[in-house]
């Protein structure tokens, strides 16, 4: 980071004099800390191993770190996210601030957005800041570990209407009350800030909140039964199990899991929150999409830590259900507003699509979880469209203004956006802004995977990365200007001479797949195929999972070149969503593109592609930043993720088609 700017922090300069953080690395470690091997059989290599210098994803990246984290600090400042700890905590006397019972994630989000920042480069000033902001964390977090401030500050005023009070207790309204939601997320923050740092300031809060949720939750007499409302506290718990090697972090994860939907644990939630049936009967994706996919995660990890075959199967099957039958072209989630949840199968609709930018990111979260699961390519397939499409969408290109929904298409009057037509600055509920903080540092641990003797390559943008497989220590080099174009030189330096695989993705659409299933097929299939060298030596081989899979005596200086060919292609919807019959979208590799009304002023509502069209590819250096156009004599179109940067006016993806 470049920059940051303390004094705005006022709320940390007043609490430096109430708390001394320390400030020396593992000083006060006394947990087990070596991560167990149990369960997944492909690792993700750490993004500390990996230096990214990639012209498209580093400015991402950076934005986020100098700008958005900053940014949301101060939103979160002036908005008393860190004032309900101090408040909570009785430092400062006042009554709840914010709108929502899950604000205090906020804070917890920006920690691991930042923390990952640090894995990837020391910063002391920012860690100085994150010291500060656990501190007033800890303040905030009562005796027994409970930690939730506007219940601890009063009970009986909950910050939003919708959250019931009974008797004002604990636990009372589990299913809305985001009781379990708000710890699961500072686990997971804690986690990722420790493995930063060294340093167990906020993993000593986390595990003290764990243990009293394990003390808390069961069905042994005086313990609480329930299910969280919002899910993520399963796979915080699964992660803390993993660095701690304490079965009951473990145990507690899957009795929330195992008992959604089970009458006679709890009042059930129903649909909304998938707590309609038992997690191993549901074969459709329902209800809301960020609660759906963190649970899917959570039951994914069941599976590798378990071997649990009925979970495997529901996972499986709700896989295929999203992929097939709800997912849109950009990798979004969740069409409908009402609920923020998934439709029926084949309920895309464009203009009022909802597209959570949260529910994209945890869908990354739970591909990942699967590929490393299965090691199959279609699940980065998933994860690649979702990234540089209906993710990235969602942060606006000077890093400070925000979709919370992502749709497919504009009119300039439908306020798409929670009440605007284009991005917002901040929201009441500002989950999205928060979690694409928490996300977009951590892209560099998605590029690699690895077992003992096998290299995975999942995504493509120039790093220079350092580690370990097996006995080998490696060096492995890529130069990319992917995603503008599909050309790819990667160098291999193994210490010594070494045997060892390279499975190298072949992007689905590559392979003329636009997404695994058959939603969405391209109209012509390419002609052209991709190719791979090593050494100047062309190989022919076909991919196997998806993967160019090379195995040979690996040493210095080997060098592998790939090409996959980059064309216009149209892209056509299963007959069965109604709403884009005859229309087509546009792609250029990786990314789907939008036409805009700024760029095509007279013609916006008569625009259609028709089978003798013909497109050119140019790159306009001056235009959102850098990016490749797709143009011709009727139109010109923009990559979906930049729009909605030139002010409001009208876009869609999917186009009119006249044979």
């Amino acid at each position: 980071m470049k920059k940051y700017n303390l004094p705005i922090l006022t709320i940390f300069m007043s609490l430096l004099v109430l708390v001394s953080c320390k400030e020396t690395q593992n000083d006060v470690v006394q947990h087990k800390t070596s991560v167990l091997k149990a369960g997944y059989e492909i690792e993700p290599v750490n993004i500390q191993n990996v230096k990214l210098t990639d012209s498209f994803w580093l400015p991402i990246i950076k934005r986020v770190q100098e700008v958005t984290i900053e940014y949301a600090i101060k939103k979160c400042d002036e908005e008393g996210r860190f004032e309900n700890f101090l408040i909570a905590g009785k430092q400062k006397t006042g009554k709840v601030r914010g709108d929502m019972p899950f604000d205090d994630t906020d804070v917890y989000k920006i920690i691991e957005g930042a923390s990952n920042t640090l894995i990837s480069a020391p910063n002391p000033k920012l860690e100085r800041v994150l010291d500060s902001m656990i501190a007033i964390v800890k303040i905030g977090q009562e005796p027994d570990g409970y930690i939730t401030t506007w219940r601890t500050i009063n009970p009986a005023k909950p910050p939003a209407p919708w959250v019931p009070v009974i008797e004002g207790k604990r636990w009372e309204s589990l299913q809305i009350s985001h009781e379990l939601y708000n710890p699961g997320h500072l686990i997971e923050a804690a986690i990722v800030h420790y493995e930063a740092t060294g340093k167990t300031n906020f993993l000593d809060i986390a595990i003290k909140a764990a243990d009293m949720l394990v003390r808390t939750f069961g069905d042994n007499p005086g313990q609480v039964k329930g299910v969280p409302g919002h899910q993520i506290v399963e796979t915080g718990l699964i992660k803390l199990y993993q660095i701690t090697g304490k079965e009951e972090y473990l145990k507690l994860a899957k009795y929330y899991l195992d008992n959604r939907g089970n009458p006679n644990n709890h009042k059930l939630y129903g649909e909304y929150a998938q707590d309609h049936i038992p997690v191993i009967q549901q074969n459709e994706a329902v209800g809301h999409a960020v609660r759906a996919v963190y649970m899917y995660a959570g039951m994914t990890d069941i599976v590798a830590m378990t071997k649990d075959k009925a979970y495997e199967n529901a996972v499986n099957n709700l896989w295929d259900n999203m992929v097939n039958k709800k997912m849109y072209i950009t990798g979004g989630i969740g069409s409908r507003h009402d609920g923020e949840a998934f439709g029926a199968n084949y309920e895309l609709p464009n203009l009022t699509a909802y597209n959570e930018t949260c529910a994209a990111i945890g869908d990354v979260y739970w591909n990942h979880r699967l590929h490393n699961l299965y090691g199959k390519s279609q699940y980065f397939d998933v994860i690649e469209r979702t990234m540089y499409n209906g993710l990235i969408s969602g942060i606006s290109l000077d890093g400070k203004q925000f979709f919370y929904p992502n749709a497919l298409e504009a009119d300039g009057v439908y306020k798409s956006n929670r009440g605007s037509c284009t991005r917002q600055a901040w929201f009441d509920c500002s989950c999205c802004p928060t979690n694409l903080i928490r996300f977009i540092p951590s892209i560099p641990g998605l590029i690699y995977s690895k077992t003992k003797n096998d290299l995975y390559v999942n995504l493509y943008a120039s790093n220079d990365a350092s580690f370990t497989l097996g006995k080998t220590d490696l060096q492995i080099s890529q130069q990319t200007s992917y995603p503008w174009n599909g050309k790819v030189g990667i160098l291999v330096n193994p210490k010594k001479e070494s045997k060892f695989t390279i499975k190298l993705r072949v992007p689905g659409w590559a392979r003329n797949e636009v997404l695994p299933g058959d939603l969405y097929t391209y109209k012509k299939a390419s002609t052209q195929k991709p190719t791979i060298t090593v050494n100047g030596e062309a190989l022919a081989i076909q991919p196997e999972n998806g993967y160019f899979n090379v195995t040979r005596n690996w040493k210095k200086g080997d060098k592998i070149a790939l090409n996959f060919p980059m064309e216009v292609q149209e892209v056509e919807t299963n007959s069965k969503v109604e709403t884009n019959k005859n229309k087509v979208s546009l792609e250029y590799g990786p990314l789907v593109y939008a036409v805009e009304e700024i760029d095509n002023k007279n013609n916006f509502d008569k625009i259609d592609i028709s089978s003798s069209d013909t497109f050119k590819v140019r790159k306009e250096v001056n235009l959102l930043q850098g990016v490749n156009v797709i143009e011709n004599s009727k139109f010109k179109a923009i990559p979906y993720y930049s729009w909605s940067n030139r002010g409001v006016g009208k876009m869609k993806v999917w186009i009119d088609f006249k044979d």
